[in-house]
């Protein structure tokens, strides 16, 4: 590879990575906004059940909403790697966009050179994500808290 095409192909790799993260970033805002509008439709049924039952239902259906939100963003970046042609199989693009969004970054499967710029924004969606997914958690936990023990 030439250090012209190089330079286009991180060029390039910048775009995509950035128009990724920004698709992930709405996919799970968009998953936060709709979780505040069901756990308050949800506020009046639980509000007649036990202290348990209300903690344990809202925080419940937050954590689902927020794991089936990294979910679709994990499989989201599986898919534009096996897109742009970074891996053959499913499975190996699914196990490496896992072990990146998580940061956890085995090292066992990585990415041609030419796609490291892009499989990075991986790990930047990830950490956003998870960061909005415990403030959000925290809030929640925070005022469910003290309805509990009061």
């Amino acid at each position: 590879m030439t250090p012209e095409n190089l330079f286009i192909s991180q060029h390039h790799q910048l775009i995509w990575g950035t128009i990724v993260l920004s698709v992930c970033a709405i996919i799970h805002v968009g998953f936060l906004a709709i979780m505040v509008e069901a756990l308050a439709k949800m506020g009046d049924w639980v509000e007649r059940r036990t202290r348990f039952m209300r903690t344990a239902l809202l925080t419940g259906a937050a954590f689902a909403m927020i794991v089936s939100s990294h979910t679709i963003q994990v499989w989201l970046w599986a898919y534009v790697l096996i897109h742009m042609g970074a891996f053959d199989y499913l499975y190996n693009a699914l196990y490496f966009s896992l072990v990146t969004y998580t940061t956890v970054g085995y090292g066992d499967v990585v990415l041609p050179v030419e796609f490291r710029v892009f499989g990075a924004f991986g790990g930047v969606t990830g950490i956003l994500c998870f960061g909005i997914s415990t403030a959000f958690l925290v809030s929640l936990i925070s005022r469910l808290l003290p309805r509990s023990i009061e």
